[in-house]
């Protein structure tokens, strides 16, 4: 009903939703509320839960060996989703999951690690598509989120950024975690609390990342429950693990030493062995068999080497305790929900991003930033990806550690290839969802589905289950078609046929189209010639594993579903595909204000790593500390990086120290340091070879030097700048045994960065404008 507005003569402005009377007097007014935004009646709660990079295998459910009790509580009470697929990368795959788009649509052709220009790899979300978190909290719920976000591109992750594609900004209340694509567990190199930097100097004992955000998870709930005892929430946990580094607990992997020693030709076989038991294959259906492709073999487990096979059992050691991590936290939120009664009426969806990575190579690595995220351009002449540590030192925090690719064929039974790959290794990844009040199981029901779902069905599938119509427009403009085929008939009615019965894929230039029981797979990434090279065909209904290439049997099957990727490719914002390698080159001209020199204050919030990259990142440059110096001042004047490669300066014992750690490689310089005002500089030069020579210098004169370090690239270093203490992770281990964070204890005044030159080698284009610009200048 409008209001009734007794104004007289008088023109009125305003009171457009008000439902009351208003006279001049509040005496002669009727006032009105607003009803408040309600949930229905018995709504539930809504925990969506998502791995990274683990892989279809790994959990007791569906064949794994791993102790995952409280996932196989909710496939006992639930469901499992033997033919969920997702994009084979992490950002298209949660870019998919939250707003029901298809990835390039949503702007996530990739990961946000690079901008190039072009509406698939915006890799914001767009205006115009409201998330999953948005349309549930419009439909009355709480909205929290802990763990990765990875939606938000590296040039506005910074703490002075605009944060219109930050976690509060696209539907949760509440958010804590890491936004970055991946970090330590054990030191992690920056977290976020809502809109802020979480500031710690040191993470105390037996601190773990997996812990820590279930901590915060059930303090967001426990925080609800004090205020509302009524409101339905949606959690959405979006886990680090087991995406590289791996670590793990002490504990945790005590539990795993010597389970891996057979291999993984034999956890492969074990694995599927008992999919097939599980009817999550029928009997006859083949495994697919060792990965042999170039750059992605796996070598049979019985032709290493007696150490190679001590050492790479090692690292599965540590996988498998991170993932029991996760269901020993589950565990606590299950229990939780429990002790409040409200288990019964929890939607709970666990699943994972994509399949499990091969970027581990075909040895592992102790030293990940050497092995992975490295220059595109090649490498150097003696560069090492797995920079030699005791292996007892692997899944602890000395050493950023990656399992061999053997374990992820193992971890992706019994699929082919990995992360990134368009073949069910890359895409293929285990699904539970339980609802024991609203979607119980029948004594006769296995609670097996076989019906195809992609991430863009799950939130579709969410809302519909709990009664919630997804939003119509987002800050008044209309919402972009949704790409969601729900799938809660199925779950309900297991004779009931998937809707969702076509699908393109592509990555990389890797490309897949599903037409039903047909898949065609174009399987060669971006590179010369690649468009014209063959695809192949397998019928995934008889052949789960693609093992048997079909193309030349039905030639003209492959050229239908050829053009019909096509077709999908410009419907769905697919172009343009990155050729020529420029999309990974190309960045637009507002990232050189990153690039000014800048100066730091001691004891401020930590710089966040892409924004300190930028002053750093294969190019010159020179870092000048001011300070006054006494005889017994002592501490950390700057730190960048951590135990995965980085530089510290320090003042001790009356000398300025530069310790510098390449990919685990640590050397060291010192000279001594008078007391008085002094100017402490580090010069920093490119070299050929991807080198750098530093110089040491006192007040203007050289006084120390390392030359012909391997730089640190690609990732590296990965905590972001830190004054006055080592945050984020030590750089040099020794140092803080001694001294922890080692805050400077003296008179500090500033450090300033000043970037130089850029090396010849750096690959960056920076345009400087855009192209409707540039026509409008013409």
């Amino acid at each position: 009903m409008p209001a009734q507005i007794n104004s007289g003569p008088y023109p009125v402005r305003g009171y457009a939703n008000f439902t009351g009377e208003v006279s001049q007097k509040a005496s002669e007014s009727i006032p009105a509320w607003n009803p408040p935004v309600r949930a229905p009646q018995g709504a539930p709660n809504v925990v969506v839960m998502l791995m990274d990079d683990m892989g279809y295998s790994d959990i007791s459910p569906f064949g794994g060996e791993i102790d995952t009790p409280a996932l196989a509580e909710i496939a006992a009470e639930g469901y499992r989703l033997g033919n969920y697929q997702t994009p084979p990368m992490c950002a298209p795959a949660r870019a998919a999951l939250l707003t029901g788009m298809n990835p390039h649509r949503a702007g996530f052709a990739y990961v946000p690690h690079m901008d190039p220009g072009f509406p698939n790899s915006a890799m914001e979300l767009p205006e115009d598509a409201p998330t999953l978190a948005e349309s549930f909290r419009a439909g009355g719920y709480a909205t929290f989120m802990v763990g990765k976000w990875h939606l938000t591109v590296e040039s506005k992750m910074h703490d002075g950024a605009e944060k219109s594609s930050w976690p509060l900004a696209r539907g949760f209340d509440r958010y804590y975690g890491c936004m970055d694509g991946f970090t330590s567990l054990l030191n992690p190199h920056r977290l976020v609390r809502d809109n802020s930097q979480v500031v710690v100097d040191e993470y105390p004992e037996g601190y773990y990342l997996t812990d820590d955000l279930t901590g915060q998870a059930l303090g967001m709930l426990t925080e609800l429950r004090a205020n509302d005892p009524s409101k339905p929430f949606f959690l959405y946990f979006a886990h680090q693990a087991v995406h590289g580094p791996l670590q793990a607990k002490p504990a945790d992997l005590e539990k795993y030493r010597g389970r891996y020693d057979a291999g993984w030709d034999h956890v492969r076989s074990a694995r599927f062995a008992r999919q097939i038991a599980e009817g999550l294959f029928p009997e006859g259906t083949a495994c697919a068999p060792r990965n042999t492709e170039p750059g992605a073999a796996v070598a049979p487990w019985d032709e290493l080497a007696p150490e190679q096979q001590q050492l790479f059992a090692r690292y599965m050691e540590v996988y498998a305790a991170a993932v029991d991590n996760v269901d020993q936290n589950l565990d606590r939120l299950i229990g939780h929900l429990k002790a409040t009664g409200e288990y019964e009426n929890t939607i709970i969806v666990f699943t994972s991003d994509n399949g499990a990575t091969a970027e581990g190579g075909d040895t592992g690595t102790r030293s990940y930033f050497s092995r992975f995220g490295t220059p595109r351009f090649g490498l150097p002449e003696g560069w090492d990806p797995d920079v030699a540590r005791d292996p007892e030192l692997i899944g602890g925090p000395r050493a950023y550690a990656h399992y061999p690719r053997g374990w992820a064929y193992a971890s992706n039974t019994p699929f082919r290839l990995y992360k990134t790959h368009t073949y069910g290794g890359g895409t293929r990844v285990p699904m539970l969802l339980s609802w024991p009040a609203g979607l119980p199981r029948s004594a006769a029901d296995d609670g097996i589905r076989h019906q195809y779902a992609y991430a863009t069905d799950i939130g579709a599938t969410l809302l519909n289950l709990a009664g919630i119509a997804p939003l119509a427009q987002r800050h008044g403009m209309p919402a972009q078609e949704s790409d969601a085929v729900p799938f809660d008939a199925w779950l309900r009615d297991r004779s009931q046929p998937s809707a969702h019965t076509e699908q393109y894929t592509e990555l990389n230039g890797r490309r897949a189209f599903i037409d039903g029981k047909w898949k065609a797979v174009a399987p060669e990434p971006n590179g010369p010639g690649w468009e014209r090279r063959a695809w192949e065909l397998y019928d995934v209904a008889a052949d789960p594993a693609e093992t048997m290439d079909l193309a030349a049997a039905h030639p003209l099957k492959v050229l239908e579903l050829a053009e019909r990727w096509q077709a999908a490719g410009w419907r769905n914002q697919v172009f343009p595909l990155n050729d020529d390698g420029s999309l990974n080159r190309n960045r637009p001209a507002t990232e050189l204000a990153l690039e000014q020199p800048v100066t730091l204050r001691p004891g401020a919030p930590s710089l966040e790593r892409f924004r300190s990259a930028k002053l750093t990142r294969l190019r010159s440059f020179s870092i000048d500390a001011q300070l006054e110096h006494r005889m017994h001042d002592a501490g950390v004047i700057v730190a960048h990086g951590d135990q995965g490669g980085g530089y510290v300066l320090s003042v001790q014992d009356g000398r300025v120290h530069l310790g510098y750690n390449q990919y685990g490689t640590m050397r060291r310089t010192s000279a001594p340091l008078a007391t008085g005002d002094r100017q402490i500089t580090a010069e920093f030069s490119a070299r050929s070879g991807l080198r750098w020579d530093i110089r040491l210098l006192v007040d203007g004169v050289e006084a120390a030097r390392l030359d012909g370090l391997l730089q640190l690239a690609g990732m590296a270093p990965f905590a972001g700048i830190s004054v006055g203490l080592d945050r984020g992770g030590p750089v040099d281990w020794e140092l803080s045994e001694r001294h922890g964070c080692f805050r400077y204890n003296g008179s500090l005044h500033q450090v300033r960065y000043a970037p130089g030159p850029k090396a010849d080698y750096n690959p960056e284009q920076i345009l400087a404008l855009d192209r409707a610009m540039a026509r409008a200048f013409e």
